[in-house]
C-alpha cells in the first residue's frame, strides 16, 4: 500500500498543476473572479460534464454566452423571456428545456434560499454528510414544476447513483491546496468529507490498483474508494482524483 500511495502522490503532483486547466472543463468557471459567478458557471459546466471534453467545453462556453458572460447577474435578474434564449441549446441528452429549468431553479435558489453555497452547507450542517446534503439539494432543486426528463440530469443518491458530476462540482468549490486548480471558496464543508467523483476512467484505474473491488460505478463504490484513499490522506482523500483521472484519461493506465 505504501508503494501505491507513493505512486498516487507522484501522479497527483504531476497533474495538479495550472496547465491541467487548459484541457479541462474547470477552465469555464476559471474565467470569473466573483464567487457567485464561479459557482454558477461551475454548477452548469459540471452538469454537462460527460462525453467528449472538447464538446463539453464548447457547450459550456455557449451556456455562459447565453447568460451574457455574467452568470450571477443573469440568473438573479432574468425574465421568463430571457430564459427562452436557451431554445437552440443541446448537449447530448441535456436540451434547451433542461437548461431553461436549471436556470429557473437557480434563480429560485439565489433569490429565496441564499444561493448554492448556503443550500449545500446547510444540508451538510443538518445531516453531517455529503450524501444527505446532495439529497436535500436535489429535492429543493426540483421543487418547482419541471419536465420529468430533467430530473435525470442531477443524480439521485438515494438510488445509489455515483453522482460523479455533483461530487466533482463540490470538489471544485470546496477543495483548495494553493495549486490554483480548485477554488476552495466554500469553507463550511470539510475537504475530508468530500467524495471521489467516480467515473469510467477513475473507477477502472482504481480497480487496476486494487483500490476498488466493486464492479459497478455507484455510490457504494464511491464510499469504498474514498475510504481507501482516506488511508493515504485522511484530510484530503479526493486529491487523488487528479492521479486516478490523469492515469485513466492521459495514460490509459487501466488498458
Amino acid at each position: 500500500m505504501l508503494d501505491i500511495k507513493e505512486f498516487l502522490e507522484e501522479k497527483y503532483d504531476l497533474y495538479n498543476r495550472q496547465n491541467f486547466i487548459d484541457s479541462d472543463p474547470i477552465q469555464i468557471p476559471h474565467q470569473f473572479s466573483q464567487k457567485e459567478d464561479i459557482e454558477i458557471a461551475a454548477f452548469l459546466t459540471s452538469t454537462i460534464a460527460w462525453g467528449n471534453r472538447t464538446m463539453i467545453i464548447r457547450n459550456a462556453r455557449q451556456i455562459i454566452e447565453i447568460m451574457d458572460n455574467e452568470p450571477f447577474s443573469f440568473i438573479l435578474n432574468a425574465s421568463a423571456k430571457d430564459f427562452q434564449r436557451t431554445e437552440k441549446f443541446v448537449h447530448r441528452t441535456f436540451n434547451a428545456n433542461d437548461l431553461e429549468y436549471f436556470m429557473v431553479s437557480l434563480q429560485n435558489i439565489y433569490r429565496n434560499f441564499g444561493g448554492l453555497e448556503t443550500v449545500f452547507t446547510n444540508g451538510f450542517a443538518k445531516f453531517g454528510n455529503i450524501l444527505a446534503a446532495i439529497h436535500e439539494f436535489r429535492k429543493l432543486f426540483f421543487s418547482l414544476p419541471h419536465p420529468a426528463h430533467t430530473e435525470k440530469h442531477i443524480s439521485d443518491v438515494s438510488k445509489n447513483s455515483a453522482a460523479k458530476r455533483i461530487n466533482m462540482f463540490l470538489m471544485w468549490l470546496v477543495r483548495s491546496d494553493n495549486r490554483g486548480v480548485h477554488f476552495g471558496l466554500w469553507k463550511k464543508i470539510p475537504t475530508s468529507e468530500l467524495k471521489i467523483p467516480l467515473d469510467l476512467h477513475s473507477g477502472n484505474t482504481a480497480r487496476t490498483l486494487n483500490l476498488l473491488n466493486r464492479s459497478q460505478n455507484d455510490w457504494k463504490s464511491v464510499e469504498e474508494l474514498t475510504n481507501r484513499l482516506k488511508v493515504f490522506d485522511p484530510q484530503d482523500p479526493v486529491k487523488y482524483d487528479f492521479a486516478l483521472f490523469g492515469l485513466g484519461v492521459f495514460e490509459k493506465f487501466w488498458k
